[in-house]
């Protein structure tokens, strides 16, 4: 989507002078190459949406509309699921910290539940005891060694991930017995979401023989599904210089697996994936405009109505692809210079070291990719969030209001 200055212009005066833009053929585009890859491998696929990475109502309902479940890791995103309109059948509850109420509620009304932790299995064994009439079906979430060769695969770094139930210390053989003495429990699916660092193919092959081998000596004939989790690149920027693996190349490592694991089962059990960065991060930019450029010493900083927070929560120092729109093209100051936000903060840089045209008073800036964990990561910090224009159809529309003293102070949490 390419827009000039007065097309930023007009969107500014209507909608402010910091806002986001969705793109919603994006998120089509995004679910359709998603589904296809896999579904054309292994017909019984499943896309559970990630809602933490980005749940803004109007994007999960036009999830919904495609055909995906609602992959929700606490009580707050569980009842949006329900608020906007997915089947309760189509919500599959992940996450370390469950109440019973949680639970109770999640398989009162049919959905999808995974166990993270032991202390759940109480949880569980109580509402079993207090419906014994009722076959109750869980999953689990595993915890065992993915690393390739050898080498670690972790995010950070990390030796040993903190999620789910662990093989190697018996903990996951526990779990199973234990579940295994209520009569009418039936463990149907296990669930191995792992945050690695370099998200290779072979990551995700490893994870998914894992979980098969796991099922078939633990659950047998009663598996309903393997859920290797989310966390695959995405369509990366061609500014990031990145050779990551396609949406095929995920589907290839993983479904010839799940093929070969279940190719004697008449009926194979689903497959479900957890998108959420691959799935919204390209579809969204940031629009910002610049106030001013101010040299300090022999260094040039833009400052623009916008913060790192808005494009980069965790406050890396790897700059996103972007795009100056300018007012005039007649003024032509090359510099190197860093972007800067509204904030008090030292660290509020959005860019590093640009190198180019220099901005200047009233032109914008437009920051891509920053569609994950920017608007469930940002927080109301010194000034209102902004809002959130959505574009389809040829059509612009609000689908996040910009926020006002009311909203930031919200009086039924407030006291004044």
């Amino acid at each position: 989507m390419f827009l000039d200055y007065y097309q930023i212009k007009e969107l500014d005066e209507e909608f402010g002078s910091s806002f986001y833009l969705l793109d919603i053929n994006k998120i089509r585009n995004n679910y359709k190459k998603i589904d296809n890859a896999f579904r054309s491998r292994y017909e019984n696929f499943i896309i559970g949406y990630s809602y933490k990475t980005n749940y803004l109502p109007y994007l999960c309902k036009e999830m919904i509309k495609l055909g995906a479940y609602a992959e929700v890791v606490s009580r707050l995103e569980y009842d949006l699921a329900i608020k906007i309109g997915v089947d309760p059948e189509k919500i599959i509850f992940n996450g370390p910290l469950k109440t019973y109420e949680d639970i109770e509620t999640a398989k009162d009304q049919g959905s999808i539940l995974n166990i993270d932790s032991l202390y759940e299995i109480d949880y569980v064994t109580k509402y079993c005891l207090k419906n014994q009439n009722k076959h109750v079906k869980v999953g689990l979430r595993v915890n065992f060694d993915i690393s390739n060769n050898g080498q670690k695969v972790l995010q950070e770094g990390y030796d040993i991930s903190r999620f789910g139930i662990c093989v190697s210390n018996g903990n996951f053989q526990h779990a199973v017995q234990e579940l295994k003495k209520l009569e009418n429990i039936h463990i149907v699916g296990l669930h191995g979401h792992f945050s690695t660092r370099d998200r290779k193919t072979e990551t995700y092959r490893n994870i998914t023989k894992g979980l098969c081998s796991l099922a078939k000596q633990y659950i047998g004939d009663s598996v309903e599904y393997i859920d290797i989790g989310g966390g695959i690149y995405g369509d990366m920027p061609a500014a990031f210089n990145l050779k990551t693996p396609s949406f095929d190349d995920y589907a290839e490592a993983v479904c010839s697996v799940m093929n070969t694991e279940f190719r004697e089962k008449e009926r194979k059990p689903y497959l479900i994936l957890e998108p959420g960065v691959s799935m919204v991060a390209n579809a969204f930019t940031f629009i910002t405009k610049v106030i001013e450029a101010k040299k300090v010493q022999d260094k040039y900083f833009v400052l623009i109505d916008g913060s790192v927070h808005n494009i980069k929560p965790t406050m890396h120092k790897r700059n996103l692809p972007m795009q100056i729109v300018k007012q005039c093209h007649d003024l032509k100051q090359m510099e190197i210079y860093n972007i800067v936000g509204y904030t008090c903060m030292e660290k509020d840089h959005l860019a590093y070291d640009v190198q180019g045209e220099l901005p200047t008073r009233d032109d914008y800036i437009i920051f891509k990719n920053v569609g994950a964990y920017t608007i469930v990561f940002n927080p109301p910090f010194i000034k209102e969030r902004p809002g959130i224009v959505a574009f389809d159809c040829n059509e612009y529309f609000v689908v996040r209001k910009k926020e006002s003293l009311k909203e930031f102070f919200n009086e039924d949490l407030y006291i004044f």
